[in-house]
Parts: structure tokens; sequence; C-alpha cells
């Protein structure tokens, strides 16, 4: 059963959409999806997927990562009327929340690049359980950075690592000797850690929780040290401070992104 049979089965249990099986046996229809709001949409290529395993066919009007205007049909769906209907409920909420991902990416990403083209802005794990490959993939369409997907791709040394092993320096001289062939980034709290990070030779080094002004004299005392470091922002970043960071900070990361969205509304009409 792969993700989308999962959700499918969420919805329909054993016994199916009793109200559609009930009043319709073999009757045909037609809908259309149409946005309430101005976005960037994206999960096109999912409701696809939805419609197809519940028998529809779809018609896709535009692509993820266009910017659409209210009122716009992003795609025509035609079948059986139990097929779309009981596909509808999970597809929009796969594209509402996709394309509200997406849409506040793409203008964090925006003002972002205004300030430092060079500048990243990326997603963290802080997602919905079983829907994170669909949310890191919004981010994408946004612009922006999937960054880390699991505990299995990256080691990433955090403050409960830090506090159980005693110290950053023991943290990464021991993840250094374990892993290797994998990024290894960490997560300090004060500027003393972030130097010591820096002369120990890492890959990635994430400033948690600096104020702006702290955070760019710690990342220039970082460079000094080690140029070829990339240091990221995290914690506290919100769209109106996030512009404060991006002078210096190589990667901006923002559990906002996924955690704080208000979907973007979107309907399906039968026609």
């Amino acid at each position: 059963m792969d993700n989308i049979e999962f959700y499918l089965f969420e919805d329909l249990g054993k016994d199916g959409d009793i109200t559609s099986d009930a009043l319709f046996s073999s009757e045909k229809a037609k809908a259309r999806i149409i946005s309430k709001e101005d976005c960037i949409v994206a999960g096109l290529e999912e409701i696809k997927n939805v419609f197809t395993k519940t028998g529809a066919n779809t018609e896709l009007l535009v692509k993820d990562g266009n910017h659409i205007k209210k009122k716009t049909v992003v795609a025509n769906i035609n079948g059986s009327a139990r097929s779309i209907l009981k596909a509808e409920r999970l597809a929009l909420n796969i594209i509402s929340r996709m394309s509200a991902i997406a849409t506040e990416t793409k203008k964090l990403v925006e003002l972002c690049k205004s300030i430092n083209p060079n500048v990243t802005v990326a997603a963290t794990r802080k997602t919905t359980p079983g829907f994170r490959k669909y949310e890191k993939r919004a981010v994408e369409i946004g612009g922006g950075e999937q960054h880390r997907f699991g505990l299995y791709d990256a080691v990433m040394i955090k403050d409960n690592h830090i506090k159980i092993i005693g110290s950053v320096e023991k943290a990464i001289i021991k993840a250094k000797s374990s892993v290797k062939n994998k990024i290894i980034e960490v997560e300090v709290e004060n500027e003393t850690d972030a130097l010591i990070a820096a002369k120990l030779g890492i890959n990635v080094i994430m400033l948690d929780n600096f104020a702006p002004k702290i955070a760019e004299i710690v990342s220039k005392k970082i460079r000094k040290i080690n140029p070829n470091v990339l240091i990221e922002i995290s914690g506290g970043v919100t769209p109106d401070n996030i512009k404060n960071y991006a002078s210096f900070a190589d990667r901006i990361s923002m559990g906002y992104l996924t955690h704080s969205i208000k979907n973007i509304d979107f309907s399906l009409e039968i026609i």
C-alpha cells in the first residue's frame, strides 16, 4: 500500500463511500477543481494520482509551481460520480496544503534572495507524520530546500546529544570517527561552541536561536576560522525577522514552513 492508497483507506475504510454508493450506480459526472485564492499551486501530480486510484480521469490545466489567480480552474475531472466523490476530500486536502507551503516558501525565498542571492530557505523535520514527502516537495516547488529528510541521511548533533555526551567537541570528534560519507552538522547555542565546531572542520554549523546581530558577528568569526563551512540559521525565525538573517547566512531553516501554514482554499465543483 503506497501513501495515496493509505490516505484513501483512511477515508474509505472497508465499507467505502457509503453515501455515494447508496445514491449512485454507474452515473457519469464531470468536475473541476478551482482555486479560491491567488497562490503558487502545488500537488497537481498527487491529486491526479488520487483520482486515478479511484477510477477517474484528470486533465491538469496548469503546472506545479505556476502562480495562479483566484478562480483559476486547475484541473478537470471526469468519470463515474462515485469515483470522483470518493476522491474529492483527499485531493482537496493535498492540493490545499501543498499549495499553501509552496506559496509561503516562494514569498520568503524571494524576500531573502533580494538581499542575498546565494542564501537558501529550507524546511525542517517539523512535518505532519505520514505527509513529510509531500510537504518537503511543496517547499521545493516554492523554490526552497528540503534539507534533511530523516534521521538517516545526515548527522545532526543537537543540544540533547551534547548534554548526554558532555561537550560539542566530544560529540563532533566521535561523530567524525564513526560516520563516513555523510554531512555532519552541529547545532550550537553560543559563540564558544560555534568556534569550537569551526576549528574541528565539520560541514555545517547551525546557529540556533541567535539574535540577528549576534549571529552576524559569530558568522564572521566562524568564517575566519573555516571559510568553507556552511552557516545555517534556525530557531525563532519568522516571516517578520527572516530578512535580518539573509545577508550573512548560507541557509535559513524554518519549521514554520510546514507546521504553521494556513491552507489555500480550493473547491471541487460538479459541472
